[in-house]
């Protein structure tokens, strides 16, 4: 499984229009194309911060969809106000406790790691650090994207509400450091979002 996500800087005031875009006319074209398993859309209101990725049941797929979704990401970053940065990445593990509800809230973190360790890396995010997620209050579902040739990785925890992201939050960033020492990997930067739109369809992986 595959996945391609598009970050914007958004204007404060535009991100729900930006989140209409991408709900009303974005995910209907997708999940017209071959290949297409869903799309979910994360966004900071502090920041502006605004994250929609798209599933793909193979890169085949994903890179096929590149020329009709081209223009739309265009479009959905000139309504947010800034220009679109653009990532492809395998989806290495991802385990879903139960669905998400309205409300439900993301904590991402990303890292880089040794090209050469990438398994040793994800061997630990799956069966070391996912497992004592799972026992986070309001832990609902965890994914572990990569880029194997830039040597990024990116895990996001998704929490039935802010409220259970903030009373997690020191028991999480104990279980980042101790997980990024083990898996040798380097923490570059932890975010928390809006699960502003959740319709990814990606089967268990773990």
């Amino acid at each position: 499984m595959y996945a391609r996500s598009t970050t914007v800087q958004a204007h404060l005031d535009s991100i729900d229009n930006g989140i209409a875009f991408i709900r009303d006319d974005v995910m209907p074209a997708l999940m017209e194309m071959p290949g297409c398993v869903g799309l979910s859309m994360l966004v900071d209101r502090e920041s502006g911060r605004c994250i929609a990725t798209s599933a793909w049941d193979s890169m085949e797929s994903m890179r096929a969809s590149e020329d009709m979704a081209r223009p739309m990401r265009e479009r959905a970053a000139e309504i947010m106000g800034n220009r679109a940065q653009v990532d492809e990445w395998e989806i290495a593990v991802l385990h879903r406790d139960h669905p998400s509800h309205h409300g439900a809230c993301v904590r991402a973190t990303w890292v880089r790691f040794d090209t050469d360790a990438v398994d040793r890396a994800i061997d630990v995010y799956r069966m070391g650090m996912l497992p004592a997620m799972r026992e986070l209050e309001g832990f609902c579902s965890a994914s572990l994207m990569i880029d194997r040739e830039s040597g990024i990785a990116v895990s996001s925890v998704t929490y039935d509400d802010s409220a259970a992201m903030e009373r997690t939050r020191d028991e999480a960033d104990s279980l980042r450091l101790t997980g990024a020492r083990e898996a040798g990997v380097e923490v570059l930067d932890v975010c928390e979002f809006e699960l502003a739109l959740a319709h990814l369809h990606v089967p268990e992986m773990v």
